[in-house]
């Protein structure tokens, strides 16, 4: 009777420290999953505070072009606003605006050779495109942490430790297939 006893308090010791391991696990995903959307924050938050620059050294070369100019400024706010709110599907779409605004503006700007000179524009122009790059990045690394946290609260068992400790699944940040596509320069300047 006593062996019996001992080997159930032993087999739910066991349950105890599997449930808390799984419980940990959770809470690591969880937090892998804020640090990745942190490191698109920061990128995003360095390149909202870039796109003025770009613009205003645009603004002085392409006096006709203000429509584009705007497009961008547009695209900077939405991004801006649903970075604020947290809304990684808004920020999506705002994002796929915003990009084809720049993919826009740097076309454009290949008819002003002044413009293409200026050395504020050089830089600026290779500092966004390498935040482009890293944004890029962070969002796959983003995405790997998202998928992870979502198939680990579906698999058993740890979907009953997420279920009864409210583990919820995150959301994918998405970019629409026109986004990644490159920009058709003939159209621009048709």
């Amino acid at each position: 009777m006593e062996i019996a006893l001992f080997v159930v308090l032993g087999l739910v010791a066991l349950v105890l420290v599997y449930a808390v391991v799984i419980y940990n696990n959770l809470v690591n995903l969880k937090h892998e999953v804020s640090k990745a959307w942190a490191n698109i924050d920061v990128l995003l938050k360095q390149r909202h505070d870039e796109l003025p620059k770009l613009v205003e050294a645009c603004r002085q070369y392409m006096k006709y072009e203000q429509e584009t100019l705007e497009r961008v400024m547009k695209a900077r706010a939405a991004v801006f606003d649903a970075r604020e709110k947290g809304d990684v599907a808004a920020v999506g779409a705002a994002e796929q605006a915003l990009r084809l605004g720049l993919g826009n503006l740097f076309a454009v700007a290949e008819a002003y050779p002044d413009l293409k000179a200026d050395s504020t524009f050089q830089h600026l122009q290779t500092r966004i495109s390498q935040l482009e790059n890293s944004i890029a990045d962070r969002r796959e690394y983003y995405n790997e942490a998202v998928n992870n946290n979502n198939v680990r609260i579906e698999q058993f068992p740890d979907v009953l430790i997420a279920r009864r400790y409210g583990f919820g699944p995150a959301q994918l940040l998405e970019f629409e297939a026109g986004d990644t596509a490159d920009v058709n320069l003939k159209q621009l300047f048709e």
